[in-house]
């Protein structure tokens, strides 16, 4: 169990108390900070981020998933199971099929703005590399 820390004992060690106590009234709980890490975990192995790529704007089967992914369809189960226990992705049978799909937008959004920050950061990259004309 966390330990609750209070505000006075929290800002005694700050050079700068307002920003802190401003920065401090932000902050989760430590079990809400155990759960986002769970889902970069998850997200850590490249694998199910394909996955969820794949997903981004159509319903699969595992079957293609494992084909598009390059993975086998065992494999593709298995990450899709883990990618299911954390509420990423959802799947609905169809007879003998099962059909998967993100879960919600948020999972759209996250794939979005990490895809951009990556753009940027690697067009920085590129710019601090090219010499300055003159």
């Amino acid at each position: 169990m966390s330990q609750v820390r209070t505000h006075d004992a929290c800002l005694d060690d700050t050079l700068h108390p307002e920003r802190a106590a401003e920065v401090l009234a932000t902050l989760l709980r430590d079990d809400q900070y155990d759960a986002m890490a769970d889902y970069f975990r998850v997200l850590g192995e490249p694998s199910r981020v394909r996955l969820l790529h794949c997903l981004l704007d159509s319903e699969l089967c595992v079957c293609d998933i494992a084909a598009l992914s390059n993975l086998s369809v065992a494999a593709t189960s298995q990450h899709l199971r883990i990618l299911r226990n954390l509420d990423l992705v959802k799947r609905r049978r169809e007879g003998k099929v099962m059909w998967y799909s993100l879960a919600d937008d948020h999972i759209r959004t996250l794939l979005d703005v990490t895809r951009e920050h990556l753009a940027h950061v690697q067009a920085e990259s590129i710019s601090d590399s090219v010499p300055a004309k003159g």
